[in-house]
């Protein structure tokens, strides 16, 4: 059984890839990404689009022959705020819209994989039911709870769920396959620091929040450096900060956004606690009010022992080498459904032989065309993964 894309799949994957790249999608605004995939999906023999109660993202299912086995693949279809720098013939056309994190690379790979169930499908030899998920709203880590809300679960019921990215520090043809905690919990805020205004010649007679600010920014420090043990990985960065005026006025607020990360969920609760301990005491120490809007909180992306079991397997027979490596402390959305069904979640190489590697979320980032297959076939391999 051929499971990697024939010279043809291959052409159709790229272009899709390449289409996507010029029109690149902020989160849930995947309107043109969610009816080029429709309409590229429902011709294919053997699939059926599902409906889910979202304005974008796609669920498209191939029914197995004899049903034994669901299996979800899922991809990300959205893109990023930013300036694309790297020029090519495919460079973004929507300005300060990039795919900078490679998810048409996911999306055009997802979509190879689709063409080769089909061709499976056709020949009679598709025993899997496979759930094909083209997920919105990842960069805000919003997406899989809104298809989770939407119904996903009820409308789809698998055994088994995989997912990919792909990995500039890695070699394009290398697959990743690392057990246990690979992606970081992680939890998002805004804090705003509540003063009172005036006249700047007269300090004495306002509350100033940016000195309050500042002092918060210099004591959250302490958060990672002196109440996390060095042996365990976490991070608390403020990312934004807003608040000022003409030289002469004093304001009445200030606002941050950060982020804490970490490797173990029981350390990202004790840092939480910290931050918000020290926030409101600072505030507290400058006669500013303090507030603290905590966003969604994403777990862990943790591949456990048994499904990284599984996950070599498949990996081994894409033709890739198989590597191991050390964990990131960016998150990843994919988390969620672990809450749901038993899930994988692969690295696999992107960057261009002979090329430096750019990093996602950066400018010149760019992906290798051939991860593409690479991405298909891994895919492809897990949607027809038994164990009897």
């Amino acid at each position: 059984m051929n499971i990697t894309l024939t010279e043809n799949e291959y052409k159709q994957a790229l272009a899709l890839k390449r289409d996507l790249h010029m029109h690149p999608e902020l989160s849930n605004m995947e309107y043109r990404t969610t009816e080029k995939l429709k309409k590229l999906l429902s011709p294919l023999p053997g699939i059926r689009l599902l409906p889910i109660n979202t304005e974008t993202g796609l669920i498209a299912r191939f029914e197995g022959k004899n049903g034994k086995r669901e299996i979800m693949l899922r991809a990300d279809i959205d893109a990023l705020p930013q300036t694309e720098e790297y020029d090519s013939p495919w460079k973004s056309v929507n300005k300060g819209v990039m795919h900078a994190c490679g998810h048409d690379l996911h999306t055009a790979a997802l979509f190879g994989a689709a063409l080769i169930l089909s061709r499976i499908y056709e020949a009679g030899d598709l025993h899997n039911t496979v759930d094909l998920v083209f997920q919105p709203a990842e960069e805000g880590t919003t997406g899989a709870k809104k298809l989770i809300d939407a119904g996903l679960f009820d409308l789809i019921h698998p055994s088994l769920c995989f997912g990919l990215h792909n990995w500039p520090s890695v070699p394009v043809g290398q697959i990743i396959c690392h057990e246990g905690a690979l992606m970081s919990a992680k939890r998002n805020f805004e804090i705003h620091i509540l003063g009172s205004g005036g006249h700047g010649s007269m300090p004495h007679l306002n509350i100033d929040p940016i000195v309050c600010a500042a002092s918060v920014i210099e004591s959250l420090q302490t958060v990672i450096s002196r109440n996390t043990s060095p042996l365990e990985q976490a991070v608390l960065s403020i990312n934004q900060i807003e608040g000022g005026s003409p030289a002469n006025l004093v304001v009445d607020k200030v606002s941050m956004r950060a982020t804490i990360r970490s490797l173990s969920d029981a350390a990202l609760e004790r840092l939480i606690k910290r931050t918000e301990t020290i926030i409101h005491k600072t505030a507290e120490a400058y006669l500013c009010r303090s507030e603290i809007l905590w966003q969604e909180k994403i777990p862990m992306v943790y591949n456990t022992e048994e499904m990284t079991g599984i996950a070599r397997d498949i990996a081994s027979k894409t033709g890739c080498s198989i590597h191991d490596t050390v964990p990131s402390l960016a998150s990843e959305d994919f988390a969620l459904y672990r809450e749901y069904v038993p899930s994988f979640f692969f690295w696999i190489g992107s960057t261009p032989d002979g090329e430096k590697a750019e990093e996602l979320h950066r400018p010149l980032f760019h992906a290798d065309d051939r991860a593409v297959r690479h991405g298909a076939a891994l895919y492809a391999t897990a949607a027809l993964y038994e164990n009897d």
